[in-house]
C-alpha cells in the first residue's frame, strides 16, 4: 500500500500535500498529559513501549496528520552509552557527569553494544507497525535521532545551552576530542537508525536543533558532514527508506552551498524563507516546513501562512510542517485547523 507520505518524500505525485508536525506527540493534548501522568515521568513514557505508542498515535486520531513519528527523545543514546540522564522539572535534561576529557569519552560505550541498549524503542517501533497495520492505516511512521552536533553539546554541556561556549570552546581549542566524540556518536546513530529501519519505521529524521550556534565556515566540518555520513550509510543499506535532514537556523548554510549529500527531504526552519530554500535546493530535494509555530495561536495567522507557502511551492515536491516544534499551550483546535487549512489549500 502506497503511503502519501512516503511518496511526497520521493517527489512523487499525492493528491494533496502531506501535513505533520514536530512535537506533535506532546504536551498540547490532554490526552498526552493524562498518559504522562499514569506514567510518573518522561523517561518512563520514553521507557515504556505501551505507553509511548499510545501516544505516538494520539495526533492521528485527535488532529488529523498525515505521519505518526515515534515518541521517544534525542538524549535516549548517551543515556544508553553510560552518561547519567535525568529530566528535572522546569529546567529540562541534565547529565551529572558531561565530557571533558578523551578518558571520560573512553569510558561510555559505543557502536553496537550501546545501540543494542536501545530496545524499548525498537519494541514501540514494533508495536506502532503492528497497531497502523491492523488499521489498514497509509498513515507512515517516521523514526528519528539527534545530529551528532547536538546530542555533543548535551554531552559536553552538561544540559540545554542558551551560549554553547563549553562545547564551543572545546571545538575552537581541542577540535580533535570533539571529532572524537562527534565519531563515536556518529556510530552509535548509524546502528541506532538502522535498527528502527529494521523493526518497521517508514521514514526517519534526523534533527539538528544547535545547528545554528556553528559558524558557517566550521558547520560542515562538525556538523553536517556526520549527518551526511549517517544518511550515507543508511541509503546503501536501505534506499527505499526516505531520510529527512532539518538543521535548524540554518539559512546563511544554504546561500554558501553547504547542503549536499545522499537524502531526500530537507526539513526549513522558520528563520529561513521557503522562496530561497527553494531556489537553492527545490530542485534536488523535496522541502518541508515552515510555518513558525507561533503562527499556531491564531487561526488566520496560521491560514495566511499556510496560503503564502502554498503559493511558493505551488503543491510540488513540499510536505507542510511547522518550521519547528509546536508549542505546548497551542490550542488543540488550533492544531487541527493548520492540518485541515494544509489540506484544503493543496488538495488536486
Amino acid at each position: 500500500m502506497s503511503k502519501i507520505f512516503v511518496d511526497a518524500c520521493f517527489g512523487k505525485p499525492t493528491p494533496y500535500t502531506p501535513v505533520w508536525m514536530m512535537r506533535q506527540a506532546g504536551r498540547y493534548l490532554p490526552e498526552y498529559m493524562k498518559v504522562r501522568a499514569e506514567a510518573g515521568n518522561f523517561l518512563n513514557l520514553c521507557h515504556d513501549p505501551e505507553k509511548a505508542a499510545e501516544v505516538t498515535l494520539q495526533p492521528l486520531d485527535i488532529v488529523g496528520v498525515d505521519a505518526a513519528i515515534l515518541f521517544s527523545d534525542i538524549l535516549v543514546i548517551p543515556d544508553e552509552m553510560g552518561m547519567d540522564l535525568s529530566f528535572v522539572k522546569g529546567e529540562g535534561p541534565k547529565f551529572s557527569d558531561p565530557i571533558t576529557s578523551q578518558e571520560d569519552l573512553d569510558r561510555l560505550i559505543g557502536g553496537e553494544e550501546a545501540a543494542d541498549k536501545l530496545t524499548y524503542v525498537y519494541d514501540t517501533i514494533k508495536l506502532l507497525r503492528k497497531q497502523l497495520d491492523e488499521r489498514g492505516d497509509e498513515k507512515a511512521l517516521i523514526g528519528f535521532t539527534g545530529a551528532p552536533w547536538t546530542l555533543a553539546t548535551y554531552m559536553i554541556e552538561g544540559q540545554g545551552t542558551k551560549t554553547y561556549n563549553i562545547c564551543k570552546k572545546m571545538l575552537y581549542s581541542n577540535p580533535e576530542l570533539l571529532h572524537n566524540i562527534l565519531a563515536k556518536v556518529t556510530e552509535v546513530v548509524k546502528l541506532y537508525m538502522e535498527k528502527q529501519i529494521q523493526s518497521g519505521v517508514d521514514v526517519v529524521q534526523i534533527f539538528d536543533s544547535w545547528a545554528s550556534a556553528i559558524e558557517p565556515g566550521k558547520y560542515d566540518e562538525f556538523s553536517w558532514k556526520y549527518m551526511v555520513e549517517i544518511a550515507e550509510y543508511l541509503k546503501e543499506k536501505y534506499p527505499h527508506i526516505p531520510i529527512i535532514m532539518f538543521p535548524k537556523g540554518v539559512a546563511s548554510f544554504i546561500e554558501r552551498g553547504l547542503v549536499y549529500g545522499n537524502f531526500d527531504v530537507f526539513g526549513v526552519d522558520w528563520s529561513t524563507p521557503m522562496a530561497m530554500a527553494k531556489k537553492y535546493l527545490g530542485d534536488k530535494y523535496v522541502l518541508q516546513g515552515n510555518m513558525e509555530p507561533c503562527r499556531l495561536y491564531s487561526k488566520e495567522a496560521t491560514t495566511t501562512c499556510v496560503e503564502v507557502i502554498q503559493e511558493t511551492m505551488g503543491g510540488e515536491r513540499h510536505i507542510f510542517n511547522l518550521g519547528h516544534g509546536i508549542l505546548p499551550d497551542v490550542p488543540v483546535e488550533n492544531a487541527i485547523h493548520f492540518v485541515k487549512e494544509c489540506q484544503r489549500v493543496s488538495k488536486k
